[in-house]
C-alpha cells in the first residue's frame, strides 16, 4: 500500500489527538499540561520508524512515550520537536540499580547520544514495579539514583527528570480521596521514592484507568463517571470529609495520589497520568469495551485538559496525560481488550474519531456533525441484497468501491457492501433522513464506519499530508485502456484539463454515463487531472453541481457526439467490455438498465441535433 494513501487515511484524526495537543501548546506553553500518547510496539506491520515520525507530526503529536530506547525511532524523532520519554525496561533494572557504571553507560548510550537533536525530556525506570515485579523493588530506588546521578554527570539533569511510572493499586482505600493511603508493606520504598521526586522535581508517575475501577465495581460506580459525561449535582460523588464534589474518576483517581502523599508529608510533588485510557473492543466478559465508549472517554479526556480545570482538591494544577495508546496492539494476548487500546490501526487509519466538542474553534475537522448511513442490525441478507440492489442501481449510488479488488471489497459480505452504498445514497441525497432507510434495512449513526483502507463517503474532509520525501512512494500513472480511434485526446491529463473548463459547471449525478464515454479508466484519469473539490461524490471527489441544470442541458464534451455515444453503447455487447461499466459488485446491474441510461443520452444528443439542423 501506497505510504501516501494510508496517511492520508488517517486524516488527522480529529482528535484529533493533534488539534488538540496543539492547543494545550498554544494555551498553556511548554511548560503547561499536554496530552501524549504511549507507543507499544507488539503491532504486526509497525510503520518503519520515517513513517511513525511523519505519522506524529501529521496529527501533531507533541510527547510520546516509548517502552523502551528504539535507536532507530530516537534517531527518527531527532529534530522534530517532539517531546519523549524513554523507558527502562523492568528485565534490565538488576543491572543498573546494582552498577553506576552500568546506569552511566546506558545514560550515555539511550540518552546523551540522541539529546538535544531527539528532545528525551524524561526517563521513565521500570513500569510498575512495585506491583507487576515486586522482587525487583529494592533495586528500584538503587536505579533511579544510578541514572539521575548520571545524567548529572553529563549535566543533563536539568533537562531530563527521573521516575518510575506506578499502578493505582499501590494505593489502597482510593474513595473517598481523603482517606486514601499507599500500601503500607510499599511504605519504605515508596517515600524514598517521593523524596527523591521531591528533591529532583520531578513528577509521581501513575498509571490511571478509570475503565478498570468501573469494571470492578460495576453498581457502584456509574458508567458515566467513568467517561466524564455531564453529571447532574445529585449524581456528583462527594467526598464526605472534604465536602469537595468530584464530576469524573479520573480526578478523584488523582486527588487520592495526592491525599496519599500529603499523608507521608510531601505537598509540593505532581501528579503526572503516565497511562489511560478506554478499550474500543474486548471479549464477552467486557461489553463495556466498546467503540463509542472509548471515543467518549479519550474525547473527554482531551476536553479536561484543554480546560485546565484541574482537580477538585488542586484547581490551580492540570495533570498532563499520556494516553495509552497509539497503536492497537494485535499482537498482545487476551483478553481481547489487550489488544484494543489504540487510536489508530497499524495502517495509520483511526480506530474510531475522537471528538471534542464546545472547544470553540481551534478544531476544524469537528466530526461531532458528521452521520453515516448503514445496514441496521438484524435485518436479514436477502433484504439487504434487495436494498443495495436498488441503491447500486437505480439509487445511482456510486459502488465503484465495493467492486473486487477495490478498498471497500472486503470483508466481502451484503452486509458491508451494502452499509457502503447506503451511505453513498446518503451522502449523496444531502444526508436527508429519509433517505436512510431502504424499508427498515438502514440506519443513521454518528460512528463511522470507515475500515482499514475503505473510507466511507461520510468522512468527506480529505487531507494530504506533507512528508520527508522519503516517505513519499511515486504515485503510479494510471493504466492507459485501448478505445476507440476517435477519443484519443481525452485520455491524457492534459486533455482532460482542458475538456474540464468546459464541463465543470455542468456536473450532476447522471453525468457518469457521459464521462464513460472518456474511456474505461475515466475515473483515475480525472482524479489525476482535476481538483478533488470540483469533483462530484461518485468521481471521488466533493462537489454536487445539479443546480446548474447538468450535463444533459450542456452543448460542450464528446458525449454530445452521437456516434461516440452510439459507440459505446454497442461495446456493451461485446464480451471484451460487458463488464466494464458495473457499479455493482455483488450483483451485476442488468443490461437493460444500462441500456436505458445511454438511450437518454442518445436520444438528447439526437434532439439536439435535430434542433441545430432547423436554426432553433
Amino acid at each position: 500500500m501506497e505510504i501516501r494513501n494510508k496517511f492520508a487515511i488517517a486524516f488527522s484524526v480529529l482528535l484529533l489527538i493533534a488539534a488538540a495537543l496543539t492547543e494545550v501548546e498554544a494555551q498553556q506553553g511548554k511548560d503547561g499540561p499536554f496530552v501524549g500518547v504511549n507507543i507499544g510496539t507488539d503491532v504486526s506491520n509497525l510503520p518503519s520508524p520515517a513513517d511513525l515520525v511523519a505519522f506524529l507530526q501529521l496529527q501533531k503529536i507533541t510527547h510520546v512515550r516509548l517502552y523502551d530506547t528504539d535507536a532507530q525511532i530516537l534517531k527518527a524523532l531527532a529534530g522534530t520537536k517532539i517531546r519523549v520519554t524513554v523507558s527502562v525496561p523492568n528485565n534490565q533494572l538488576l543491572a543498573i540499580g546494582s552498577s553506576n557504571a552500568t546506569a552511566a553507560a546506558w545514560i550515555g548510550r539511550n540518552v546523551a547520544a540522541y539529546y538535544p537533536n531527539t528532545l528525551i525530556t524524561a526517563v521513565a525506570v521500570g513500569d510498575e514495579v512495585l506491583t507487576t515485579v515486586p522482587s525487583s523493588a529494592p533495586l528500584l530506588i538503587p536505579a533511579i539514583e544510578s541514572l539521575h546521578a548520571a545524567l548529572v554527570a553529563a549535566n543533563l539533569h536539568g533537562q531530563i527528570k527521573v521516575s518510575t511510572p506506578n499502578s493505582a493499586s499501590i494505593i489502597l482505600d482510593p474513595f473517598p480521596p481523603s482517606q486514601a493511603f499507599f500500601n503500607q508493606t510499599l511504605t519504605p520504598i515508596i517515600t524514598q521514592l517521593l523524596q527523591f521526586l521531591s528533591r529532583t522535581q520531578s513528577p509521581l508517575m501513575m498509571n490511571l484507568y478509570p475503565y478498570y475501577v468501573f469494571m470492578q465495581n460495576k453498581g457502584v460506580v456509574p458508567l458515566d463517571n467513568s467517561l466524564f459525561k455531564p453529571l447532574t449535582p445529585s449524581k456528583e460523588m462527594v467526598d464526605p470529609n472534604t465536602l469537595l464534589h468530584y464530576t469524573n474518576v479520573m480526578d478523584a483517581m488523582i486527588d487520592s495520589a495526592y491525599f496519599s502523599m500529603k499523608n507521608l508529608n510531601f505537598t509540593d510533588i505532581v501528579v503526572l497520568v503516565s497511562e489511560t485510557g478506554w478499550p474500543s473492543r474486548g471479549d464477552s466478559k467486557e461489553p463495556y469495551a466498546t467503540i463509542n465508549n472509548a471515543d467518549t472517554y479519550n474525547s473527554n479526556l482531551i476536553k479536561h485538559v484543554l480546560d485546565r480545570t484541574g482537580t477538585p482538591l488542586h484547581p490551580e494544577v492540570t495533570s498532563s496525560v499520556y494516553i495509552y495508546e497509539l497503536f492497537n496492539e494485535d499482537l498482545r494476548y487476551p483478553p481481547v481488550s489487550e489488544a484494543n487500546w489504540g487510536l489508530f490501526y497499524s495502517n495509520s487509519t483511526p480506530v474510531y474519531l475522537l471528538h471534542i466538542s464546545g472547544s470553540g474553534g481551534f478544531l476544524a475537522n469537528d466530526t461531532t456533525n458528521r452521520t453515516y448511513c448503514v445496514a441496521a442490525d438484524g435485518v436479514d441478507g436477502r433484504t439487504l441484497q434487495a436494498a443495495l440492489d436498488w441503491a447500486c442501481g437505480p439509487g445511482r449510488a456510486n459502488c465503484s468501491e465495493i467492486q473486487p479488488g477495490e478498498s471497500c471489497y472486503q470483508p466481502n459480505d451484503v452486509g458491508n457492501h451494502a452499509s457502503y452504498a447506503f451511505d453513498s445514497y446518503y451522502q449523496k441525497e444531502g444526508k436527508n433522513p429519509g433517505s436512510c432507510d431502504f424499508k427498515g434495512a438502514a440506519m443513521i449513526t454518528t460512528t463511522d464506519p470507515s475500515h482499514g483502507d475503505c473510507i466511507f463517503p461520510g468522512r468527506s474532509t480529505k487531507i494530504t499530508p506533507k512528508f520527508h520525501v522519503n516517505a513519499v512512494q511515486p504515485i503510479q500513472e494510471p493504466e492507459i485502456i485501448r478505445e476507440p480511434a476517435q477519443w484519443p485526446e481525452y485520455k491524457t491529463g492534459s486533455g482532460f484539463k482542458v475538456l474540464w473548463k468546459a464541463i465543470k459547471a455542468f456536473l450532476d449525478a447522471r453525468t457518469l454515463e457521459k464521462i464513460q464515454v472518456l474511456g474505461i479508466d475515466y475515473k483515475s484519469s480525472l482524479i489525476e487531472a482535476i481538483d478533488s473539490s470540483d469533483l462530484p461524490s461518485f468521481l471521488g471527489g466533493e462537489c454536487m453541481c445539479s443546480e446548474f441544470g447538468g450535463c444533459l442541458f450542456s452543448d460542450k464534451g464528446p458525449w454530445n457526439d452521437l456516434e461516440n455515444t452510439k459507440t459505446l453503447k454497442g461495446m456493451l455487447f461485446t464480451d471484451e467490455h460487458k463488464g466494464a461499466y458495473n457499479v455493482n459488485s455483488v450483483v451485476e446491474e442488468p443490461l437493460s438498465e444500462k441500456i436505458k441510461v445511454l438511450d437518454l443520452v442518445v436520444g438528447e444528443c439526437e434532439r439536439r441535433n435535430e434542433d441545430a439542423g432547423n436554426g432553433t
